[in-house]
């Protein structure tokens, strides 16, 4: 299938070829018809698998038709860096198509926001909490959405979005399509669905199955060897750029600057930082400035950089489904990648939830030098799969496919 299937307006079809997007992925080929017929759709799919073209797309078919200037469309996403993600992806695939999206979200400046508004625009990004004050302040109308978009549905949950969320929606006309997308399915969401959605057409794509182009390790480290497990697992990670994970945002700074002082090109991003030094430090990552980004995982919500060769989970996270967001950073576009886990032994437990959820055995690596008493034994009671083609040399591009999917997250 290409994506010629959808007869999008000439205009879109332009930005698709711009971005060299030729074939849709599973997410995109099943949920494009029915939102192009208006339907509300409930899309499930893991980090990776393009769900931001699946929505951008049609949404951009739909405004071209009708009036211009006028708020129609309203995406609402959990952080800034997704909402800037989102919104690089309306410019990059609709930029000959005249319609404008404008981010609002806060830790920055209303002003500026507002002054975009006024000027006319036809898409919005929003953070919940910023456009519910926008609202307050008489700045924003939400009488003409056409059509609502919840992205990363989940962590808006993780985030106590909820709340916010109902107030937004109580706002907007009852005549609408509205769209929800999620990486995993808890109960919240599903009740949700019944709630917001009119006979959706629910499209689920394998979300709890390993994506083919990751690669999963754990390496057993105590606890007080950990820094130097990671600079030795670096030393050996290529020349892509690499994605390392944390739970609190003090230990992201710290270990940024340790990396820095052992002679790594590294940044932070954690939520003690401004917006304009998160959208530096984004920035640098995005351009390869810096090779080695540590970061907290609602920080790194919004991360779409399809060089990231190799995740480290530093800290493991705490839930089996925080583990399938922070991997799906890597792997990205069809690339190869690698996700690594430094664990310990109070690790153990979520490890095993992690491979049940799986349906697989994480592959067990031990490293001279770093022996330790953990006992790591794979479960007997998950099947074990067949191991997966791994990147050469530690790099996991592969440039001769990266460009046959359609933004990938």
């Amino acid at each position: 299938m290409s994506f010629d299937t959808f007869s999008f307006h000439p205009q879109i079809n332009a930005g698709i070829t711009s971005a060299g997007y030729s074939s849709p992925t599973p997410i995109q080929s099943q949920t494009i018809p029915a939102i192009l017929n208006g339907t509300d759709v409930l899309g499930l799919a893991q980090t990776g698998t393009g769900k931001t073209a699946a929505f951008v797309l049609p949404i951009l078919e739909r405004l071209m038709k009708g009036p211009r200037g006028k708020l129609r469309a309203l995406i609402l996403a959990p952080t800034r860096e997704l909402a800037e993600q989102t919104h690089t992806a309306i410019t990059q695939l609709g930029k000959q198509t005249g319609l404008r999206s404008i981010t609002v979200y806060g830790g920055v400046s209303a002003q500026p926001q507002i002054k975009n508004l006024k000027m006319g625009v036809d898409i919005v990004v929003a953070c919940p909490g910023r456009l519910l004050d926008l609202k307050e302040q008489r700045a924003i109308n939400l009488s003409n959405i056409e059509i609502l978009v919840l992205d990363e549905a989940d962590h808006m949950f993780d985030m106590g979005f909820l709340p916010s969320i109902r107030r937004i929606i109580d706002c907007l006309p009852e005549k609408r399509q509205t769209l929800l997308f999620s990486a995993t399915m808890p109960n919240e969401i599903r009740n949700l669905a019944k709630e917001m959605l009119y006979s959706p057409v629910t499209v689920e794509i394998s979300i709890t199955t390993p994506i083919d182009t990751i690669s999963h390790v754990l390496y057993p480290v105590d606890q007080l060897r950990k820094v130097e497990m990671l600079l030795h697992l670096l030393g050996d990670s290529g020349d892509g750029q690499v994605l390392v994970f944390t739970r609190t945002k003090h230990r992201a700074k710290k270990l940024a600057l340790q990396l820095i002082h052992a002679g790594h090109s590294a940044t932070s991003l954690q939520g003690n930082l401004s917006q304009s030094q998160r959208d530096a430090a984004m920035g640098a990552f995005r351009k390869g400035r810096v090779r080695i980004m540590v970061a907290t995982d609602i920080a790194a919500r919004g991360i779409d950089v399809s060089r990231v060769s190799h995740v480290i989970n530093f800290d493991v996270p705490d839930t089996a489904d925080a583990y399938t967001h922070r991997t799906g950073r890597t792997g990205r576009m069809e690339n190869l990648g690698m996700a690594l886990s430094l664990v310990t032994q109070e690790d153990l437990p979520i490890i095993r939830t992690i491979e049940r959820v799986m349906g697989m055995d994480l592959e067990r690596r031990k490293v001279t030098g770093f022996e330790t008493t953990l006992n790591y034994a794979p479960s007997a009671q998950v099947k074990r799969e067949p191991p997966r083609p791994r990147p050469q040399n530690g790099n996991s591009n592969n440039n001769n496919r990266s460009r046959s999917y359609a933004g990938n997250r």
